[in-house]
């Protein structure tokens, strides 16, 4: 990815669970187009290795242990960044997470678990960063992170992809409510990409399991979701608002084709 135009130049940017995988190469490739970014993640060992990696490439990264579920951190986390930083330009709802587990072993405390990791997380940092963008004037803008999981059907992971669907609808719905202030919100919907915490568990029979639905035929990369967010941050994605992007390297096209094992198409094989 080149760097060499400062796309994000000056912005700051919060990116929630910005510690290790995805986060993480979200907030190190803002930082190589130009902003300075805050890393909110309740690792507090973790935040400061990449705050230390932003500021390694001459941007002011800063950690700040936050945990997304609960409101108070969360405002204290946003106003810390207006105080420090002079403001919010981009927030990236990252953070949240999921069990494989069936709907009957969940249970009430497992449901509610998700939702307050992966839908109370979204409304606490949306809230405190709007409400900071709109104070200071600021047309930022927003991206969720949401899952693949969040637009098809999803056996094993039916609260997880409740609530990834329910942050498409959201990222709508906050669209036109806060148009007038300028503010765009958008989504990503990943499929799955290689990072420490995925890749440790897949064996070689796995991977190809998993690369015969995916067209482009690789796994995806944290740098693959990064650059969508920049696009989506910068002035490039300036007119674009409410939308949701697939990076998934085609398997939400893909809708059930596969690959044989002589590379040729086939559905439902």
């Amino acid at each position: 990815m080149d760097a060499s135009s400062p796309m994000l130049k000056d912005k700051v940017a919060i990116v929630t669970g910005g510690g290790d995988g995805i986060g993480k190469g979200i907030a190190l490739t803002f930082a190589r187009f130009g902003a300075d970014v805050v890393i909110a993640d309740r690792n507090q060992i973790a935040g400061e290795q990449v705050a230390e990696e932003v500021r390694a490439v001459g941007r002011r990264g800063e950690a700040m242990t936050t945990d997304i579920r609960d409101f108070e951190q969360v405002k204290a986390m946003v106003a810390r960044t207006v105080d420090e930083l002079g403001g919010v330009d981009i927030l990236v709802n990252n953070a949240g997470g999921t069990r494989h587990m069936a709907f009957l072993d969940m249970g009430e405390a497992g449901w509610r678990k998700h939702i307050d990791l992966n839908l109370m997380g979204l409304f606490n940092c949306t809230d405190a960063a709007v409400r900071a963008m709109i104070d200071g004037k600021r047309q930022g803008s927003i991206v969720n992170i949401s899952s693949i999981e969040g637009l098809r059907a999803a056996p094993m992971y039916s609260v997880y992809a409740a609530c990834k669907a329910g942050m498409l609808n959201f990222t709508r719905s906050m669209a036109l409510e806060l148009a007038d202030h300028g503010i765009r919100v958008n989504a990503i919907a990943p499929d799955f990409i290689g990072t420490p915490h995925t890749m440790p568990s897949m064996t070689p029979e796995r991977i190809q399991g998993v690369l015969r639905g995916i067209p482009l035929g690789r796994i995806g990369s944290v740098e693959d979701v990064a650059g969508a967010c920049v696009y989506l941050c910068s002035d490039l994605g300036a007119w674009t608002t409410g939308i949701t992007i697939s990076v998934d390297g085609g398997t939400w096209a893909s809708s059930g084709w596969t690959r044989d094992d002589k590379g040729d198409w086939s559905l439902f094989q």
